[in-house]
């Protein structure tokens, strides 16, 4: 019985890490872009930008999950996602991606405010145009101011990936509440939990690594 459920928990952490990592992929970029639009000098753009960040940030990510993979089949009469795992995935990852995109965004933006005015100065002083001063000045130093909190919202990422069972979509989480409603045992719920401690202990390591590389700013 061990083993069966080792084998089901690890298909579960497949599909898990498959949502962790293509929400990572679009968010982030995403959430550059939206940071980079909140601090536009088009105050229509940034006001726009900051309205969608104050909705997306301020409801649930349950709702939104919701909304974004049962609300199209309502609106249009047919759901854009196809009814198979894959779609339900895929619609995971879109909700997943808008949510933490705006979260992201917020931190970015921290990050590029707080570096000071001065070096990106010196950069005009130097003849360096917008993009090299962006590139090499700004968003380097970013990196370093982003880090710790951003490994936060990516820690969080982890354990919310838990959500997709919302829409039946088969992730770890789902995988042992499974063998709870079928066999009647509630070990596996705890024995998933140790895949989750486990996956946010490699993440706690990388990120600790990641920040001593980073020391050089200091």
């Amino acid at each position: 019985m061990f083993w069966t459920v080792t084998q089901a928990l690890l298909g579960g952490l497949a599909t898990t890490f498959q949502i962790f990592i293509l929400t990572l992929v679009f968010a982030l970029p995403l959430g550059l872009i939206l940071a980079l639009g909140t601090i536009s000098k088009c105050k229509p753009l940034s006001y726009l930008i900051q309205i969608i960040v104050w909705i997306i940030r301020g409801t649930p990510l349950m709702l939104q999950l919701i909304i974004i993979f049962y609300g199209p089949g309502l609106w249009l009469g047919h759901n854009i996602w196809s009814g198979d795992e894959t779609g339900r995935i895929t619609a995971t990852v879109v909700a997943f991606t808008i949510n933490y995109a705006c979260y992201f965004s917020v931190i970015f933006r921290g990050g590029i405010e707080g570096v000071p005015a001065g070096q990106r100065e010196a950069g005009q002083v130097l003849g360096m145009t917008k993009s090299q001063i962006f590139f090499k000045i700004t968003l380097l130093q970013m990196v370093k101011r982003v880090v710790p909190p951003m490994s936060n919202e990516i820690i969080t990422l982890v354990k919310d990936t838990s959500l997709a069972r919302i829409i039946a979509a088969y992730e770890l989480t789902f995988t042992g509440y499974s063998f709870m409603k079928s066999a009647g045992i509630t070990w596996p719920l705890f024995y998933t939990g140790v895949f989750y401690l486990i996956f946010v202990g490699i993440l706690t390591l990388l990120f600790n690594y990641i920040e001593r590389r980073l020391d050089y700013f200091r």
